[in-house]
Parts: structure tokens; sequence; C-alpha cells
């Protein structure tokens, strides 16, 4: 009688295929609250950043963007992605420097990317 074998079956834990970041739009201060961005220019953004630091390579990078309230962006890529579109976002400053990235989180997992307003109701509500 010919012996069964089970394969060694063994949990691992579940990773999601990308990376998630919580992006801030940065200008100079001014006296009043500067206005939030639109999801176009929000996409030419993202778009220069990677143009500056990885070239017409870098505008290849498939970003999502997920949400956007005011000046907040969240966006997801490719996770093996994950720390270039990082560091483009973080280097980038416009030209004239009026505007740049700085990035809030990020995470493999959505829930990672928090926001100081987690509590507050309604911040994935349209």
């Amino acid at each position: 009688m010919p012996s069964t074998s089970h394969p060694n079956l063994t949990p691992r834990p579940l990773r999601s295929p990308h990376t998630y970041l919580h992006l801030s739009l940065l200008s100079p201060s001014s006296q009043h609250k500067p206005p939030g961005i639109d999801k176009i220019t929000a996409h030419t953004y993202l778009t220069a950043a990677l143009n500056q630091f990885l070239g017409l390579t870098g505008t290849a990078i498939p970003v999502d963007i997920l949400k956007i309230d005011g000046r907040d962006v969240w966006v997801r890529c490719p996770r093996e992605n994950g720390s270039m579109v990082s560091t483009a976002m973080s280097e980038w400053r416009r030209e004239g420097g009026n505007a740049g990235w700085r990035v809030k989180g990020r995470g493999d997992c959505l829930g990672d990317v928090g926001t100081e307003d987690w509590g507050r109701k309604g911040v994935w509500e349209d």
C-alpha cells in the first residue's frame, strides 16, 4: 500500500500587493489657510515628483489616488515600488519651491497610514 504524505502546510501572513501612503501638500506659510487641491493637481504633482526623482521610469509607476481631503492625499502603489515612491514624494519641490509633499504615513495596509483625524467620523466617506 503506497504511503500518502501531506505537504507541510505552514500559515503565512498575507501581504498586500500595495504600499499605501498618506501625503500632505506643503506650501509656504501665509496668513490665510491654503485651499485644498483637486485630483488633477494632485496627479500632476505626483507625476512631477516621480519624474524628477526617477525620470521616465518613475512616471511608469502606477499610483492610484484613493482619497483627497483638503491638502491631504492617500495613494497606493505597487509594494515593490513603495520606497521609491515615498522617497520621490519627500524629495520633490515644485519649481520655485512653492510646493512639496510631506509623507505623513506609509504602510502595507491602508489602516497603517492613519491620520490624526482617525477618530473623526467620515474620513473615508464622501
